[in-house]
């Protein structure tokens, strides 16, 4: 009997990470449903932007009030959760505090995760009234409405919950601890013997201590249905975003070919092509996910719906339909709902007469887009909602040749009198002399 909480404890843990785990493994397969695209040039460069945008919270700091809260957040969940491994050690083997024996270099840790722990609640209850008191415009769009809504104040209680039994579960234990000069604040939630025996001081900070660490495996799985899985993958995010100087977009190798063809004196533009019989037949631009590349699948799932994106998207402002934020969003769902559509098919994708495009993503939204990059540049993750954008745009025209009335016009004089406009190309320069 004396071991049945290590055996418990020990059951809690392996079924927490088993779902993890298989959350995981969901994730990467959906995010492969994209097609390759290499991103293993510039290795240094790469290591740099990670490092400075998803360690250093470089971008997010544009915003000071934000970024300085944001920083706060993440140092002290990541500092506090530190101690997550006295807890699996305690748990598993049945010892308590085990890293007491470093002494005052424990003492001193305990002291910084309390003070980081009151920094991240009042942090938390900041985050909390900016959405939901102050409402600030980027948070109360209808795009953030229902499900994403709840999912961020969610996780706000989470934080909360998880800081304040941290704790309580110190201050209780403050009785049974030989040092603890390191209980800086919680000191002041220690329980008077006036009030409460020994045997209920005892119990109440073991239910702390197994609510506690429940909570955090809760929330480990909880991730995976949040925007929050950004605190995962922000790193390999910005770790494979694109090097290229904004504005410069990838050619598409079949038309290049196509061009390099035609330009070449020697060949034949008649003479029939090699037929590869197991070749997938092969589509211009992207109409659902499976089109987009794997970079921009996991663009989607790192979103963190900050919306500072939409903030700065001169359409959006203007009062057009698009929202770079919502790209992401409507790109993530229809990504899961084609995960799910895998999952109950044996593995295997039936189509389901839906698509990213129209069903979740209108023409109208991807045609009001300028294509100035405010919203790659705004990210904090390094997120590009342009690359989808203009991936669809490639679809209605290369594919449906349903681009709006104006730009085939453009397209057909260029096509006709080397120029977007209307006359005759020796004319193309008369306008200087008007």
């Amino acid at each position: 009997m004396m071991y049945i909480d290590n055996i418990l404890f020990a059951i809690i843990l392996i079924v927490g990470i088993g779902f993890f785990t298989k959350n995981v493994i969901k994730l990467k397969r959906n995010i492969n449903l994209g097609h390759d695209v290499n991103r293993n040039d510039n290795p240094s460069a790469r290591w740099a932007n990670m490092a400075m945008i998803a360690l250093g919270q470089s971008k997010m700091v544009k915003k000071p009030i934000a970024g300085f809260l944001h920083i706060i957040v993440y140092a002290g969940f990541i500092i506090i959760n530190l101690e997550v491994l006295e807890i699996i050690i305690d748990g598993l083997f049945g010892t308590h505090r085990v890293f007491s024996v470093l002494g005052g270099f424990y003492t001193f840790l305990i002291g910084s995760f309390e003070i980081l722990a009151v920094l991240v609640l009042v942090a938390v209850i900041i985050f909390w009234i900016r959405r939901n008191v102050i409402r600030l415009k980027r948070f109360a769009s209808s795009d953030l409405k229902g499900a994403p809504k709840k999912d961020a104040d969610t996780i706000l209680y989470f934080e909360i919950v998880l800081m304040s039994l941290f704790l309580i579960m110190n201050g209780f234990d403050l009785q049974f601890q030989s040092m603890n000069s390191g209980n800086i604040i919680s000191r002041f939630l220690t329980p008077s013997s006036e009030i409460f025996s020994l045997v209920q001081v005892e119990m109440i900070e073991r239910i702390a201590w197994w609510i506690h660490i429940i909570g955090i495996l809760v929330f480990l799985n909880y991730l995976y249905y949040s925007k929050h899985l950004h605190i995962l993958l922000a790193f390999p995010n910005t770790y494979f975003a694109d090097l290229n100087p904004k504005g410069q977009f990838d050619n598409l190798e079949s038309v290049t070919k196509e061009v390099k063809l035609m330009m070449d004196p020697n060949a034949d533009p008649f003479a029939a092509q090699p037929v590869d019989e197991n070749a997938v037949p092969h589509k211009f631009g992207a109409s659902d996910v499976q089109d987009l590349n794997w970079v921009q699948l996991l663009n989607a799932y790192t979103c963190t719906e900050c919306g500072r994106c939409t903030s700065a998207c001169p359409a959006n402002i203007t009062g057009k339909k698009l929202s770079p934020r919502k790209i992401m969003m409507d790109t993530r769902d229809r990504l899961e709902e084609v995960g799910k559509n895998i999952d109950a098919n044996k593995g295997v994708f039936v189509p389901d007469n839906k698509s990213l495009l129209n069903d979740y993503i209108t023409p109208e939204e991807l045609w009001a887009c300028t294509s100035c990059n405010a919203c790659v540049e705004e990210c904090p993750v390094n997120i590009s909602p342009l690359s989808i954008i203009m991936d669809m745009r490639r679809y209605l025209v290369m594919e449906q040749s349903a681009a709006p009335q104006s730009l085939n016009a453009m397209m057909t004089n260029i096509e006709n009198n080397g120029a977007p406009w209307q006359y005759n190309q020796q004319d193309r320069l008369n306008w200087k002399n008007e």
